[in-house]
């Protein structure tokens, strides 16, 4: 790459940069998902004039951007909750991603002009798989209720798998004329799933190895960052699923991590985490919404009130396939569980599905799918439905991510849908458990260190004023709640004249800066306990 080309990237990725952090910061103040507004933003920016055109190569998306968001949303998926609504997931990752590609080929050929049931099955492949990005982005910041959350979390990742199988196929049907046979598809979905699987595990547990040897923080964040461009790529050389590679990794090291990675080496690797996530999540974003002019001007022979009808009407009839779904496997994965599997679960509440339902979003994955179909087909034929489907798919993408993400928290409030507390009893329990085995070795370890007895009777009775502190039951009444806050906002205002004292000893050259460094840290770390809920210093 010449100097030239060099610079232009950097100008590129600064600008989107810029676009991130400014819309983001006004996304916080408005108190609204940052990728919604992104995305608005992205399409408000391509209208002006000027406006250098960002395009969206699919090879950047499936290379750059995929594996590190997948990894790092894998990471906090509940492994128990995966295993407890496996069924659903199940139904809602490869179900419905069959039913809406048959519902497609059932309906566009009378509604979209130019399609046949073969353009159709390909425009469901393309559009049938939800976000992961997009599911973990918006999901966790509008107040869903936390079952909620895992279901479109984990349906959103495995989906992806499924999705970009029958994009395979979709694209097979349409180059060769060729229709799979069910039990060839079944068979190639197994593979490519378990092929994948076994690639994760396999470079998990080397990694995991490694990693016990080394304690060293950046050395660690550099492998963290490196494994799940190798678990994708190992997996595509493999000719496996490179999607289910990187998840089955991530959860495999995400569960093993507490076991070999160090307090410290967590807490910096977290930190560079988060900030990665964030980075390349609003850079997809802002890329989003910058392709509407592209979109718009590779469609010829329409005028924008016909497409925006198309699109509108396109929209809807995804969501209603997703409604229809979502109500029916809710039932059988109710009637599954309770009558095969014996489990003692609560009937389907109409509300939740309804939620389930309302929240399939997708996002850059679909768009990038349908910007990789081919132009030509062989023979030399012209692949005329390519823009209509890139079209199609990107208003699929603006009317889930914009408007069902701002209604999320509407609809959440007035269903009455919010977290029943479960969550906060666990943790509360937790910590109950902890400080009690560790008041237990301390009582163990003091009686064989006679002379030390005083040293060991100070941390137990540590340990005892915070098991004294807590609750039978985290009091979630309004008062209770209000009495918590306000317990926090003293205690945030403390640290703040602690971090105030700390600064001015520094400018009056009684400390210098590492011992500030040091004092500064422990009460950061107590101020994220706070924030956390654990407020005992």
């Amino acid at each position: 790459m010449t100097g030239a080309g060099v610079q232009a990237v950097q100008a590129v990725f600064l600008l989107l940069l810029f676009f991130v952090a400014v819309f983001a910061g006004l996304a916080r103040r408005l108190k609204v998902p940052y990728p919604i507004l992104l995305v608005i933003a992205g399409l408000l920016l391509s209208f002006l004039p000027g406006m250098p055109r960002i395009g969206l190569d699919p090879d950047l998306v499936f290379l750059v951007f995929l594996p590190p968001l997948l990894y790092s949303a894998a990471w906090t998926l509940s492994w128990r909750e995966f295993q407890r609504n496996f069924v659903s997931i199940a139904m809602l990752a490869v179900g419905l991603v069959l039913f809406t590609i048959l519902g497609l080929a059932m309906v566009a050929g009378s509604l979209l002009p130019g399609f046949d049931w073969k353009s159709a099955v390909l425009l469901g492949a393309v559009v049938a798989a939800t976000d992961a990005i997009a599911a973990t982005s918006i999901a966790r910041r509008v107040g869903l209720p936390q079952r909620i959350v895992d279901i479109l979390e984990a349906e959103s990742l495995v989906n992806d798998g499924t999705g970009l199988l029958a994009l395979q196929f979709g694209l097979t049907l349409l180059v060769t004329g060729r229709t799979p046979s069910l039990i060839e598809g079944l068979g190639q979905l197994v593979f490519l799933t378990c092929g994948g699987v076994a690639v994760g595990l396999a470079i998990g547990a080397v990694v995991a190895w490694f990693e016990k040897w080394v304690d060293d923080g950046p050395i660690e964040i550099v492998i963290s960052i490196l494994v799940p461009y190798g678990a994708y790529l190992l997996g595509a050389r493999m000719h496996v699923s490179g999607v289910m590679a990187v998840i089955a990794c991530s959860m495999y090291m995400s569960r093993k991590s507490p076991e070999y990675m160090s307090p410290q080496v967590r807490l910096q690797a977290t930190a560079v985490w988060d900030a990665l996530t964030f980075i390349l999540n609003g850079i997809v974003f802002v890329l989003i919404g910058l392709q509407l002019p592209y979109v718009i001007g590779q469609i010829v022979g329409m005028s924008r009130p016909v497409l925006l009808e198309y699109g509108i009407g396109f929209s809807a009839l995804m969501i209603c396939l997703r409604m229809a779904w979502v109500f029916a496997e809710t039932y059988v994965a109710y009637a599954l569980r309770r009558w095969v599997r014996k489990l003692d679960v609560q009937p389907p509440r109409p509300r939740q599905m309804f939620v389930i339902g309302w929240g399939g979003m997708r996002g850059v994955l679909s768009l990038a799918a349908a910007i990789s179909l081919p132009y030509a087909l062989p023979g030399g034929r012209t692949f005329s439905q390519r823009s209509m489907i890139i079209y199609l798919a990107f208003c699929l993408i603006v009317a889930t991510l914009v408007v069902q993400g701002l209604t999320l928290p509407w609809l959440i409030r007035i269903m009455g849908l919010s977290e029943s507390g479960h969550a906060d009893r666990e943790e509360q329990e937790a910590r109950r458990v902890l400080a009690t085995e560790a008041i237990i070795h301390l009582h163990r370890t003091r009686s064989k260190n006679r002379d030390q007895s005083s040293l060991f009777q100070e941390l137990i009775d540590g340990y005892q004023k915070r098991l004294d502190a807590m609750p039978l039951e985290r009091d979630r009444t309004p008062t209770g709640l209000i009495n918590q806050a306000r317990r926090n906002d003293a205690i945030l205002t403390a640290l703040q004249a602690e971090r105030e004292a700390l600064i001015r000893l520094r400018d009056e050259e009684q400390i210098d800066d590492e011992v500030l460094r040091t004092l500064q840290r422990e009460l950061d770390l107590a101020e994220s306990r706070v924030h956390t809920g654990s407020t005992i210093r």
